[in-house]
């Protein structure tokens, strides 16, 4: 497949373009979001295709501002999180990263989905896009080594 850049303004867009990435990966998935609560994790299609990735033997990092809306609404991805622990790596962002509010997910440093303000659905999907990643990938870089390990009195640790 060549290099794809699909825009998109809905969330049932945001849905699709996601569900292709997760269901492209293979090795990685990097993910930010302010607090994932659009992003379906708990569903039953993103349970299918995650399982998939991590008995393939991928790795998810997840970072959030805010856990509380997986807890409450994922109980998938919270059954993820325990039979795939040592696969995924959950953390916090501190307060000084508060204002960040774009969401994305980086699918093996190929794919992306990004929406350029995680309060609207305005963004886009690029598939094979690796020159276009880079800026992303340095992004998720900084905010990963900024974090820390979630430290929520909770299950999820978010």
């Amino acid at each position: 497949m060549d290099r794809q850049v699909i825009p998109f303004t809905t969330r049932a867009e945001f849905q699709q373009h996601l569900a292709t990435c997760l269901s492209r990966a293979e090795r990685t998935l990097q993910m930010f979001d302010p607090d994932f609560s659009i992003w379906q994790l708990g569903s039953s299609a993103s349970d299918a295709q995650l399982r998939r990735f991590f008995q393939g033997g991928g790795r998810l990092e997840l970072v959030a501002h805010d856990g509380k809306p997986v807890e409450r609404d994922a109980p998938r991805f919270l059954r993820l999180l325990d039979d795939y622990a040592h696969l995924i790596e959950v953390r916090r962002t501190p307060p000084s990263l508060r204002q960040l509010t774009d969401s994305f997910c980086i699918a093996d440093q190929r794919d992306i989905v990004r929406r350029f303000h995680a309060e609207h659905f305005r963004g886009e999907a690029v598939f094979n896009g690796v020159p276009d990643l880079q800026i992303s990938l340095e992004r998720f870089i900084t905010i990963w080594l900024a974090s820390s390990p979630g430290l929520y009195a909770n299950s999820t640790g978010l």
